[in-house]
């Protein structure tokens, strides 16, 4: 018979559990600055994740205070005036259930806000929060290896989502930003970000203001028989 009463037992299941459901996408935030311990704790624990041949691609550009601001001003700017570059190939287009569930998110969002499917200037102004961060103090930009290929890519996404897991156990919220990667020329050129790294995507995180309404709604998950094939034979 298993023995279930290590440190691998049901207690710690249900510890990791309740750690995935606790977290969510924060999109407003308290001004206040993250100690520089819990940071580095939060991406320590990250740093533990599983790599192809353990090489471990991601490189992490991670700004507090001023250099936040800094990097929202130029960022939001640039977007405003420039057509998106990305590093990485972007989605094709999203068809069936992906366009469901992307839809769904979306109306959960702007219906929070009380914004109207016809207010283009207000779904405009949203849209360029993501420059600003949504308000967040820290903003991790998250690069792999340019030689690693897809697998590099792949490897970043499963230390994005173990650094987002390592944030909510220490009460920090997170959102992860696609959008910030759709305008990878001015990212690498604000860092100076060396040619052979390819940026994947941004961390925003910090304190939730949890009396802004946007931070008010969840997504949803497909059940597991959506999306697991079991083979028996």
């Amino acid at each position: 018979m298993r023995d279930t009463s290590g440190a691998n037992g049901p207690a710690e299941a249900s510890e990791f559990k309740g750690l995935l459901t606790r977290r969510w996408s924060c999109r407003a935030y308290l001004p206040d600055q993250v100690p520089d311990d819990v940071i580095t704790e939060m991406f320590a624990m990250a740093q533990r994740t599983a790599s192809w041949c353990n090489t471990q691609p991601w490189h992490v550009y991670l700004t507090k205070g001023e250099a936040t601001r800094r990097l929202a001003q130029s960022l939001t700017e640039h977007a405003r005036t420039h057509q998106q570059v990305s590093d990485l190939e972007a989605p094709a287009q999203y068809r069936g259930v992906y366009r469901e569930r992307r839809r769904e998110a979306g109306y959960a969002l702007y219906t929070s806000l009380r914004i109207e499917k016809t207010d283009l200037a207000a779904r405009e102004a949203q849209l360029l929060k993501n420059f600003e961060f949504f308000g967040a103090p820290h903003v991790a930009v998250i690069t792999t290896d340019r030689d690693q290929g897809v697998y590099g890519a792949i490897d970043c996404g499963g230390y994005v989502a173990n650094l987002l897991n390592a944030a909510t156990s220490l009460g920090i919220a997170t959102l992860p930003q696609a959008a910030i990667a759709m305008h990878s020329d001015h990212v690498r050129n604000h860092f100076r970000i060396p040619e052979d790294q390819l940026i994947v995507c941004a961390v925003s995180f910090g304190y939730p203001d949890t009396d802004d309404p946007v931070n008010g709604f969840r997504t949803t998950r497909a059940d597991i028989g959506e999306t697991v094939v079991v083979i028996n034979n």
